[in-house]
């Protein structure tokens, strides 16, 4: 069981949507220390002022995770200013909502540089510590788009595909070292949060109401789970690709569930939320 009491909790993009609450619920569950990354200044002061109101500690950096020399650095200082990271959420992402074609090398090379190598360098900024301190936990937010394709979200479930591997593979060198350093992997479909304004919610996989899934990761969290997976579509989804011949599947998932053309009418958060 991992518990939050008095430890320091980091949650990359956590002045808003779901690392907002997964900031707030750390709290809650009596973290000592809460950090936030976050490329947004307005929430992060809108946090922090919250943070002060119920007299919690709340310490917000304001970072580009695309850029690797940013995370090494303000990683140093969370260190030298609070001291070492016992639970991080990985839980910032974008989405470019886009047919392959129509991606640009920027939306490719920004969307694998924050939601693949942020990932990856902030868990090693931190692991050396947790490792040697004999516990630790780290949350990797991938997604649903991880067990199955998707049209106009290929380089997102690409980039979550990447995550889901990789967090398994970490988690299995952590086991094999017995370092009691936990890790989660967490594939939701769908969040109301604003980052897929527009989508239509597939058949029987409705949108995941933000307050909800936060609850169950954070349980996921102090028991220790090794995968998340919501709801139960989801769940079931690895069964599915494995029984079925994959044009089934295809008919299945496009034209009976309508997966396939969920992001057709997709357009984001907007700039100003």
């Amino acid at each position: 069981m991992s518990s939050f009491r008095d430890k320091n909790i980091l949650v990359t993009g956590g002045a808003n949507g779901i690392g907002r609450l997964l900031s707030l619920k750390s709290l809650k569950e009596g973290a000592k220390n809460l950090i936030v990354w976050d490329v947004d200044k307005n929430a992060m002061k809108r946090l922090s002022d919250k943070c002060d109101q119920k007299g919690w500690n709340c310490y917000t950096y304001n970072i580009d995770l695309s850029n690797s020399d940013e995370i090494e650095e303000t990683a140093e200082r969370v260190k030298n200013d609070i001291g070492n990271v016992d639970i991080l959420f990985n839980n910032a992402g974008i989405v470019v909502g886009k047919s392959f074609l129509n991606q640009s090398s920027e939306d490719i090379q920004k969307t694998v540089a924050i939601n693949i190598e942020a990932v990856m360098l902030t868990a090693r900024a931190f692991l050396p510590e947790m490792v040697a301190q004999k516990s630790g936990h780290i949350i990797n937010i991938s997604s649903a788009s991880a067990l199955m394709g998707n049209p106009n979200m290929s380089v997102y479930a690409a980039s979550k595909w990447a995550v889901t591997g990789w967090s398994e593979s970490l988690r299995l060198e952590m086991e094999h070292a017995e370092s009691n350093v936990h890790v989660t992997t967490v594939q939701p479909s769908y969040i109301n949060t604003g980052m897929f304004a527009g989508v239509r919610a597939p058949l029987l996989t409705p949108f995941l109401d933000p307050d909800e899934i936060t609850d169950k990761i954070i349980k996921a969290v102090k028991k220790n789970k090794i995968i998340l997976r919501e709801p139960f579509m989801v769940k079931i989804t690895p069964f599915l690709k494995g029984v079925l011949p994959a044009r089934l599947f295809d008919l299945l998932a496009g034209k009976f569930f309508r997966v396939y053309s969920s992001m057709n009418r997709f357009t984001g958060r907007a700039k100003d939320e």
